[in-house]
């Protein structure tokens, strides 16, 4: 869809905020991952039986993966990350489309004040 020269700021706002809404939603996902991750450190850390940081972080991946919040919560990261490199991409496809739209009209600019000026070279 071709839009009109004036009609690409907005477009391209629309898009960036759309990047920014993302960024935020993605933001509060990794606070949540992040909590989550703090708690299985909780949990493996007060744990008297595990002797070692192997088995302590063994028992963190153990904690985290039957998680289902956890899992739950990756898999937004990922939705949310995914939609996100699209939108990028989006803003700026609009942005290149607005740069040769802006090309254009100046050439057809330029042509119209060539033609002009050879037509006032043959006295017409």
């Amino acid at each position: 869809m071709l839009m009109k020269l004036n009609q690409y700021p907005a477009a391209i706002a629309q898009a960036a905020q759309t990047v920014n809404e993302l960024d935020s939603q993605l933001a509060a996902v990794q606070l949540g991952i992040n909590r989550l991750e703090g708690n299985a450190d909780k949990i493996a850390a007060f744990e008297s039986d595990l002797k070692n940081d192997n088995q302590r972080k063994a028992r963190r991946f153990e904690v985290l993966q039957v998680n289902l919040e956890y899992q739950q919560t990756l898999n937004t990261l990922m939705r949310l990350t995914a939609e996100r490199a699209h939108a990028v991409v989006h803003l700026e496809y609009l942005r290149n489309q607005f740069s040769v739209a802006k090309l254009e009209t100046r050439l057809a600019i330029a042509r119209q004040l060539a033609g002009s000026e050879s037509l006032e070279l043959v006295g017409v």
